[in-house]
């Protein structure tokens, strides 16, 4: 079997641990196709290696099923890790985040997720940026994005975990994951990223996820909670340059949880 190998000289301690970890750990749903896992060590880890192809519409919302079921085989918790350690961010500078299991999505992400970035953000944020910005994680801590669209109250979910398109190959197997930060989350986790940059079909890798696992109305309202998270890690790794989108998006959290009622 040919291979791909990803290297790193000095690479944090279990690192690469974490991700072999987060691969095998998607892979066992057998929902939707995940990079083998053929070798790990303290500075690599050598993956199969896949040959890209080109998405069809047809493609895309198989992709989308694959998903919902995938998130439906469901995790210990909120904030639940397949390994000791879990990290965040491109190959050349992650940041660890906790692995604190939590039963509800609102403390998970508002408090071991979303503060620590927006204090590592404030300087480029500017004062009234962090204002908008915490405003925006306080209505997230009060629970208002706990379910969908205001409705029930959502269990941990099998997330990816950095889903923007980059982490997303298409093969003659369809769509597969590489490239995660696994954890237990919230199912709208991976659709809001796949939003960030654009995905190939995603209007209909969304209509496979909602005929597989169907959503209350307006769910796309939501989504901007659940970016919010990869925004903030956008400014503190590539710099200011995202600070107007995150100062934005926060507005928009801000408004939607106050139309649900939070």
């Amino acid at each position: 079997m040919a291979d791909h190998l990803k290297q790193r000289p000095g690479a944090p301690q279990g690192f690469f641990a974490t991700e072999a970890a987060g691969l095998t750990w998607l892979a066992e749903p057998r929902a939707v196709p995940v990079v083998e896992v053929l070798e790990v060590g303290e500075d690599f880890l050598r993956l199969e290696r896949l040959e890209p192809a080109r998405p069809s519409a047809a493609d895309a919302r198989t992709f989308g099923e694959r998903m919902a079921r995938l998130h439906d085989a469901g995790a210990e918790g909120f904030g639940a890790s397949p390994s000791d350690t879990s990290w965040f961010g491109p190959l050349e500078d992650p940041f660890e985040v906790p692995t604190t299991v939590h039963e509800d999505f609102a403390t998970f992400w508002a408090e071991d997720r979303l503060r620590p970035l927006a204090d590592h953000a404030a300087r480029r944020l500017g004062s009234d940026g962090s204002e908008a910005v915490g405003r925006a994680i306080d209505a997230i801590a009060g629970g208002a994005f706990d379910g969908i669209s205001g409705q029930g109250r959502e269990q941990a979910s099998r997330v990816h975990g950095d889903l923007w398109s980059g982490n997303l190959m298409w093969t003659d197997q369809g769509g597969t994951l590489i490239d995660p930060s696994a954890h237990g989350g919230h199912r709208l986790e991976d659709l809001a990223l796949l939003t960030l940059f654009g995905a190939p079909h995603l209007d209909e890798i969304l209509a496979g996820y909602e005929h597989a696992h169907p959503m209350p109305s307006g769910w796309r309202e939501d989504l901007p909670a659940h970016l919010f998270f990869a925004l903030l890690a956008h400014v503190v790794l590539f710099g200011g340059g995202y600070a107007a989108e995150a100062i934005g998006v926060a507005g928009d959290i801000t408004r939607r949880a106050r139309e649900l009622g939070g």
